[in-house]
């Protein structure tokens, strides 16, 4: 009994010297330089979360969705934060690229302008001068908006440019209008100018469809399942903890960049990203799950006004997954 005693005492003590699991390493790229719609991964990373799932999250910041895509489609990150119908692009012509979770459900895009102009529908867009980025996502939806609105390209007039040359029109007078996303060109509009900024919604003009989502190389995914479901489950649980606290989530992005921006802006425009989380038909799931119709309906759409090849439409499927969300 007393040999029994010593063998259990040797094997306790060593397990309890035993080092615990090293957390996995999880690189994820965002869409671009950081603005309010990342804050839940930075207040999932401040609050711990992605370190109960067992998840070391490096967060990096991306220089365009394209390019995020190609970093994880070449396994330079392991999942990538970018705007879904980009991803598909490169999806339908080989990139071994897949979406673990589709968290803007709703579009984000518009066209805005600053309050003052008093620019509210489509009608009071006769008559004004509009900027746009050409060949970017928003200037390849722009003429189904106008087909929606019944809107014609000589009912106002296009001066073109980059992204910062776009903005620059708006901020400087030049342009009454931009093509941006809600969340994103008119709160930079706003640190520029201090001037709020009205926003016609695409979505409210009947273009359903998704927007950013995280995206992982398929071979990893196959490779680290369990991986991919601890971080869905932490990401998932971040954006939810995130919602409930919005200008505490925009914090956790200045704690960790303090020049990331300003904290009204970067908490209003985290607040204008929560609506695009969820769809009527999503309204009462949880965040990532997103709907087959929702995603046919973006790879339709893709195909007719976005340039994507018309054999997406063949698979819809093969774009995303649900598999490795939490229930």
């Amino acid at each position: 009994m007393r040999l029994v005693a010593i063998l259990a005492t040797l094997l306790i003590g060593t397990m309890l010297a035993a080092p615990a699991k090293a957390a996995d390493k999880v690189v994820l790229m965002l869409n671009w330089y950081v603005y309010g719609e990342h804050a839940p991964f930075y207040y999932g990373k401040a609050k711990g979360i992605y370190a109960a799932e067992g998840i070391d999250l490096e967060i990096q910041e991306g220089r365009g969705s394209a390019a995020t895509t190609q970093a994880v489609a070449a396994k330079t990150a392991n999942f990538g934060y970018v705007d879904v119908p980009t991803m598909m692009r490169a999806a339908v012509k080989g990139a071994p690229i897949i979406a673990t979770g589709v968290l803007l459900q709703t579009s984000p895009m518009s066209v805005m302008g600053l309050v003052e102009k008093n620019i509210r529908k489509p009608e009071d867009i006769k008559g004004k001068t509009v900027a746009i980025t050409p060949a970017d996502s928003m200037t390849q939806i722009w003429p189904l908006f106008l087909k929606k609105t019944g809107l014609k390209e000589s009912d106002f007039t296009t001066v073109a440019g980059d992204g910062q040359t776009k903005l620059n029109a708006v901020i400087n007078g030049q342009a009454d209008l931009l093509l941006g996303y809600v969340m994103d060109q008119s709160m930079k509009i706003k640190d520029a100018t201090g001037k709020d900024v009205y926003p016609i919604k695409f979505a409210d003009y009947g273009i359903n469809m998704v927007s950013s989502g995280l995206v992982a190389n398929t071979d990893y995914v196959k490779a680290n399942p369990d991986v991919v479901k601890r971080f869905m489950a932490a990401t998932t649980k971040a954006v939810e903890a995130a919602e409930k606290d919005p200008k505490g989530a925009a914090q956790s992005i200045l704690d960790a960049n303090p020049k990331g921006g300003k904290i009204d802006t970067l908490t209003q425009g985290f607040e204008l990203t929560i609506p695009l989380y969820r769809t009527p038909e999503t309204k009462d799931r949880r965040p990532f799950q997103v709907t087959d119709q929702n995603m046919t309906d973006t790879v339709n759409l893709m195909v007719e006004y976005g340039g994507l090849d018309a054999k997406a439409k063949d698979n819809p499927k093969a774009f995303y997954t649900n598999e490795y969300l939490p229930k």
